[in-house]
């Protein structure tokens, strides 16, 4: 498996749409941790974004995974960035080894 850095940037005025997704997003997160696809997630401090860190066999199957959040059927995210990435150093080091 491989580890990918998940970056999403909220789109502008969605407080609303993510705050009425937060529970149905929330537990479609939960869902992937529990299998293992989401190994750690949270939003930025300055609420413009989140982080998610998933393992998945390629980046097709993590796109097919980031179709399935509540946020991007509520249109609430402006963009997104994924990085294939291998932790060296801490909890995940060796992950993807």
């Amino acid at each position: 498996m491989t580890v990918f850095a998940v970056e999403y940037v909220f789109a502008p005025d969605s407080t609303e749409a993510r705050d009425k997704h937060r529970p149905a997003h929330r537990e479609w997160l939960s869902g992937l941790s529990g299998e293992g696809k989401l190994l750690t997630s949270g939003p930025y401090a300055d609420g413009a974004g989140a982080l998610l860190i998933f393992s998945a066999s390629d980046e097709t199957e993590l796109n097919e995974i980031l179709k399935q959040d509540p946020y991007a059927g509520a249109q609430a995210i402006a963009g997104i960035r994924t990085t294939e990435w291998t932790p060296v150093i801490g909890l995940l080091s060796g992950y993807n080894a």
